[in-house]
């Protein structure tokens, strides 16, 4: 799998948020995915004292959710951290790992923010567009949209609006427990995105391939 565009990492911010511009004009909306026999969680956390970011993609067989394959990545950390530009920091070995695996997913699920971003480009769009791969933001905060009230009930649900656009669905994954945030990546519709989260559910608050990526990326 090779990226359609050139990208450099380490750029300024000014430069960043151009290209952010640029790539969410190319993120799309509408379902263009696949049949899902494979289906894919990611996760990155960072070493701050080391200046190492650490990048973990996990693969299950769809629909029954049996694990398949994990890759690992350690890049040095490409950009500071600066809000709204997190993907900087994110996409670059997160990719690297997605380059080791030996089956490529139907579909990747993002610890992170799709379009529910300043710029309508977070690591879940981010990642999609350079890699053309169906995506959704599966985020644990809210970055932007305001969810209306939600029932205290597995799969109940309220739009995220930002500016009088829907950017994301609140999604109730268990009772209980704060909702999860999910969002279009790439595409993928929302409805659509929100069916795949509900369907990869196990009783946890997080799907379960992001669940399980978050689990290896730490250890």
């Amino acid at each position: 799998m090779k990226l359609e565009i050139s990208q450099t990492w380490n750029m300024t911010p000014a430069e960043a948020i151009t290209l952010q511009h640029q790539l969410a004009a190319r993120v799309e909306r509408a379902d263009r995915l696949e049949p899902v026999r494979i289906i894919a969680g990611a996760d990155a956390w960072y070493d701050e004292a080391a200046q190492q970011a650490h990048g973990v993609v996990v693969t299950f067989s769809y629909p029954d959710l049996e694990q398949r394959e994990v890759a690992r990545a350690i890049l040095p950390i490409s950009m500071e951290y600066i809000p709204g530009l997190l993907s900087f920091r994110e996409a670059p070995v997160l990719i690297d790992a997605m380059h080791q695996l030996r089956a490529m997913p139907d579909l990747l699920l993002v610890d992170g923010q799709g379009i529910a971003h300043p710029r309508r480009l977070g690591i879940a769009s981010h990642l999609g567009v350079l890699l053309d791969l169906p995506t959704i933001g599966c985020a644990k905060s809210i970055l932007r949209g305001k969810p209306g009230p939600i029932p205290d009930e597995v799969g109940a649900a309220a739009e995220m609006v930002d500016h009088g656009e829907v950017v994301g669905m609140a999604l109730r994954t268990r009772r209980h427990a704060n909702p999860m945030y999910i969002s279009i990546g790439h595409r993928i519709s929302l409805p659509t995105a929100v069916a795949y989260v509900v369907a990869c559910g196990r009783g946890y608050r997080l799907p379960e391939p992001t669940r399980i990526a978050d689990r290896f990326s730490r250890l």
